[in-house]
């Protein structure tokens, strides 16, 4: 990837990082005007600046400012033999512009048949990480390739959920309600999960609640799913399904984010 790809999918990720831009060298400089370096917590992410000293003495400073409260931008004029303690005589300019990160929207999805392979297109441009969980390989490698798409293949999905990160919004679309079942039984136990819808109809729904609290949940945990998910527009037609259940995982987002 490019080094500006590379910056999207920080952004994506939600992982605060500087980007260092060399904005003026003047005499022996070890990179030229327009040199760009991405810096994460961890140190070099992509890309340079010239290495060697100069590269050291801009990720250090880079790592001084992800460490600030409020990390702001910085632009410093260095000579290289006298600040930097190269033996070059030039000089050189930088501007670090920090981007704090944020939490990463996190969406997982059971399920990679017809809807889900209409779903993840709409949501794969937007500033989420997919997880794609099916038992069905062939299904799975029919989605599309995205740096903030995971597929996993699992024989008993429902193990899955247990590594899913807190806040995640699941979306539970298998073969039918016996294999819904575990999963969301597996989701509704704690509290993890600010957002899980179920595919299907009112029955469908009634009939899941009932099974789940005949397996031992709560009325106030079997009540925290959606069934139907997505908002109530459109046809059975997959796509326009696929457009109702993202209306309705963006706008659950919003409400999630205007109550903390």
């Amino acid at each position: 990837m490019t080094i500006y790809e590379q910056l999207v999918a920080l952004e994506t990720e939600g992982v605060p990082f500087v980007l260092v831009t060399l904005v003026e060298a003047l005499g022996s400089t070890p990179q030229d005007t327009g040199a760009k370096l991405l810096a994460t917590a961890e140190g070099l992410h992509a890309g340079t600046v010239g290495g060697g000293k100069v590269e050291a003495a801009a990720l250090k400073l880079a790592a001084e400012i992800l460490s600030e409260p409020r990390p702001a931008p910085r632009f410093v004029s260095w000579t290289l033999k006298g600040d930097v303690g190269m033996t070059c005589g030039g000089s050189v300019k930088f501007y670090l512009e920090p981007h704090a990160g944020s939490r990463a929207w996190n969406i997982a999805v059971f399920g990679a048949g017809h809807i889900a392979q209409a779903l993840l297109p709409v949501l794969l441009p937007l500033p989420c990480t997919v997880t794609c969980i099916d038992t069905r390989a062939e299904w799975l490698g029919r989605l599309p390739r995205a740096h903030n798409v995971k597929v996993v293949h699992a024989e008993a999905p429902e193990a899955a959920v247990a590594s899913l990160p807190d806040g995640a919004f699941l979306v539970v679309m298998t073969k039918g309600h016996a294999t819904d079942r575990p999963i969301l039984g597996a989701a509704l136990a704690g509290t993890r999960f600010p957002f899980i819808g179920v595919i299907g109809s009112d029955s469908k729904a009634e009939i899941l609640r009932r099974e789940l609290l005949a397996e031992g949940l709560t009325q106030n945990q079997v009540s925290r799913f959606h069934c139907p998910v997505g908002l109530d527009f459109g046809s059975n037609h997959p796509h326009e399904i696929a457009l109702s259940i993202a209306a309705q995982l963006l706008t659950e987002r919003d409400r999630v984010a205007r109550a903390v």
